[in-house]
């Protein structure tokens, strides 16, 4: 009997302990994707530069720090509007843990575009 309630116990305490752990790599991934979309706006936002530029960045800096599943299930897009560098990232981070549905958002920063003097 007690061999029984120690299995069933432990199961409970994994399963809690992965999704405890999906937690923080999903909050971690969500700070960096901030980070990437800040970063594509202002190297997007620079006098002789174009949206191409600022989605280079963007994957540049998730290539950095966000690589894998992850990583692959972020969508930057960036494009000028009303004279500011907007950028925008589609996010949809898978759970660990089958039941537990997926955890999507959208990230978006906007510099102002420089001029010329």
């Amino acid at each position: 009997m007690t061999t029984i309630q120690y299995v069933v116990a432990t199961a409970l305490s994994l399963f809690v302990f992965v999704a405890l752990a999906n937690v923080v790599v999903d909050l971690y991934a969500r700070g960096v994707v901030r980070a990437a979309v800040d970063e594509a706006a202002r190297a997007g936002a620079a006098v002789d530069t174009s949206s191409v530029d600022c989605e280079r960045r963007a994957r540049d800096v998730l290539a950095n720090l966000l690589a894998g599943a992850a990583g692959r299930s972020v969508r930057v897009s960036c494009r000028e509007v009303g004279g500011a560098m907007q950028a925008r990232a589609r996010v949809t981070l898978a759970a660990w843990v089958p039941g537990v549905p997926s955890w999507s958002f959208t990230v978006t920063g906007a510099v102002v575009k420089e001029h010329t003097p």
